[in-house]
């Protein structure tokens, strides 16, 4: 455990101080060390540590067993010193010198608490847009009372014990003159009035909880993440103040087919061998249907075509994005004998295959 300071040296004072030195110099430290001037982090501690001394030193009785024994003899005579003491604790010495003087305002409306909602849409629904309704669970005010909190034909009264202000203040005469402690009325809680006659629904709270189905309007071009605020759809506020927001958060499925890469469709196309050989013209898929896409003669797994204006409307201005298709040659696994003869025909007219290496890469 540390050693103690001598108190005399906390207060700096010479050990033959008078009562007036002693009490001069706490007044001193007290406003420098309080939490409320000094925001220091061993503020707290030291201004602990000056009231200790103070308590001690300001105490004839106290103060001479304290020079007969220092902080052992004094704990022994005294109790276990003042290991115990805390802010507001026994006499919150700073009280009895300065007062304190705070300001306690009527409790001001307070806005409603923010709602968030998850919902699932597909990948064409972020394309196109949709309307989806979701059924919310919130605080409302009382359909009742509208949220007075009384019952019905009955108002609040004022509050007997601040007079209506919501606050009470208390005159402390210290040695400084008078000082004025205000703080929010414990009887109505800041509000000014009571209710005498609670409404039946809401028992008196002015608020009851209810779910609401809402229509939800997501415009096209959204992605995954994305919020839709909807204004005055959260939660009802207190003592007249305004109702929070909903945000909606969208979550988009996987698609089967595609892969949304900002406002392009990714596809990869399967095409056969004869197909990538000789060329076709093939069917698809897209947001809006099938359409038709030509294969040039000798197409290499890889190849990317672009079909303009077929991926996902930009939301925040015109036009769309694009459908990118990625030739993907497959390798059949298993054939017939009338194909591999077939193969081996093809493999032995074409010979071995050719082509050219370029900073590492096989250029065909």
């Amino acid at each position: 455990m540390p050693t103690k300071r001598d108190y005399y040296e906390i207060l700096g004072i010479a050990r033959n101080a008078t009562d007036d030195e002693i009490k001069r110099a706490f007044r001193n430290l007290a406003f420098k060390y309080h939490p409320d001037h000094n925001r220091d982090d061993d503020a707290g501690e030291k201004f602990k540590e000056v009231n200790e001394a103070y308590e001690v030193l300001s105490d004839h009785d106290k103060r001479a067993a304290y020079d007969r024994f220092g902080h052992s003899g004094a704990e022994g005579l005294f109790g276990r010193g003042f290991e115990g003491f805390k802010f507001g604790g026994f006499g919150d010495i700073f009280d009895a010198f300065f007062g304190r003087s705070t300001t306690a305002t009527r409790q001001a409306p307070q806005r409603g608490a923010d709602l968030r909602y998850r919902i699932t849409i597909s990948l064409e629904e972020t394309a196109f847009g949709c309307e989806k309704e979701i059924n919310i669970p919130r605080t409302e005010n009382c359909s009742l009372c509208q949220g007075v909190g009384c019952k019905p034909g009955s108002q609040p009264g004022r509050c007997p014990n601040c007079n209506g202000t919501g606050q009470v203040r208390r005159v402390q005469q210290s040695i400084f003159g008078r000082f004025t402690t205000t703080t929010t009325c414990s009887q109505c809680h800041g509000e000014g009035r009571i209710i005498t006659e609670p409404c039946p629904q809401c028992r008196g709270t002015g608020k009851e909880k209810c779910r609401r189905n809402i229509l939800v309007k997501i415009p096209a071009g959204v992605d995954d993440g994305s919020q839709i605020r909807l204004s005055g759809e959260g939660e009802a506020g207190t003592r007249g103040g305004s109702t929070g927001d909903l945000y909606v958060i969208l979550s988009v499925e996987q698609h089967e087919l595609f892969v949304r890469d900002d406002d392009n469709i990714l596809y990869e196309l399967p095409i056969n061998f004869a197909q990538a050989a000789l060329g076709t013209e093939v069917e698809v898929p897209t947001l809006d249907g099938k359409t038709k896409l030509k294969i040039p003669a000798g197409s290499q797994t890889g190849k990317v075509f672009r079909l303009k204006a077929e991926g996902i409307p930009h939301l925040r201005r015109s036009g769309r994005g694009d459908l990118l298709v990625t030739l993907f040659v497959v390798t059949p696994q298993s054939l017939t004998e009338k194909q591999r003869q077939l193969f081996r025909e093809m493999s032995d007219s074409l010979g071995p295959a050719k082509g050219r290496h370029q900073k590492g890469r096989l250029v065909t």
